[in-house]
């Protein structure tokens, strides 16, 4: 039978199971033996992280032919206006060539828990939230593509993959899913 567990990835963990000081590998909260992750997330990014013992499965959830969204939400410096939101919208163009179009939204602040260490506060500078989604997974895309538009991204937070989501689960915990979602 196919594993498929949700992980709520931590900030400053790693998504391997070994190389990293003591809590910051996916062993150090998830003891099950030949899962694997489906993607990856940056040690500075949080939230959902997939893995799974089924490389069919793990190769359609990471592998951008498949065009699984996902869904980020975005602490960004300063507040885009419409054009910013529209040029992530049609696609930006980073060094490594324009991305696929994206879904962008302002939004209100997420209710997440604190992170630890918590986001640099600036009086003089405004910071405001984006749910971005998009189909590609390039190294620190999101991160790169608010940048590209003029606005650094502060926290990150990957929401959901697919139909799955990290509804639920507080940074560290894990549960097994189905396999499909809806089933």
């Amino acid at each position: 039978m196919t594993r498929l567990i949700l992980f709520n990835k931590p900030y400053g963990v790693l998504t391997q199971f070994t190389g990293g000081e003591k809590g910051e590998t996916l062993a150090d909260f998830i003891p099950i033996p030949g899962v694997y992750a489906a993607g990856r997330l940056d040690k500075d990014s949080e939230g959902l992280l997939l893995l799974t013992d089924d490389g069919k499965l793990q190769a359609q959830i990471s592998s951008p032919k498949f065009k699984q969204p996902k869904t980020y939400y975005v602490q960004v410096e300063g507040i885009p206006d419409e054009a910013a939101l529209n040029a992530l919208r049609k696609g930006v163009t980073l060094k490594d060539g324009p991305t696929l179009p994206a879904k962008a939204r302002m939004i209100d602040p997420p209710e997440l828990w604190p992170r630890d260490p918590p986001v640099r506060y600036r009086k003089s500078v405004p910071d405001s939230w984006i749910a971005l989604t998009i189909t590609e997974g390039r190294n620190r895309q999101v991160r790169r593509m608010t940048a590209a538009v003029g606005h650094p991204t502060l926290r990150l937070v990957r929401w959901s993959i697919g139909n799955w989501t990290l509804e639920n689960l507080a940074p560290g915990q894990w549960v097994d899913a189905p396999a499909r979602p809806g089933r």
